[in-house]
């Protein structure tokens, strides 16, 4: 795959925080999330608009959510190129 001078080589490019943190709640759950990932968004009656607030507002959390989604990703063989 050939990229253009104005593609972007982040990985993250083109995913919103909605979709990432939607896909990692359906591959681990809220429990999964919330025992790889320590933060009370993901433990105490979480949502997808709840974390999303949190994690907009928290730089280090919102930083482990994407390490996390990049490294399950990355580990599924089943995941399209």
């Amino acid at each position: 795959m050939t990229h253009s001078p104005t593609s972007s080589n982040d990985p993250l490019h083109g995913i919103t925080l909605e979709r990432l943190l939607t896909e990692l709640v359906d591959h681990y759950g809220w429990p999964g999330l919330a025992q790889r990932i320590n933060i009370n968004c993901f433990k105490s009656d979480p949502s997808i608009k709840s974390s999303l607030k949190f994690l907009r507002r928290t730089p280090w959390a919102r930083q482990k959510v994407e390490e996390l989604y990049l490294d399950t990703q990355h580990n599924n063989p089943w995941k399209q190129p």
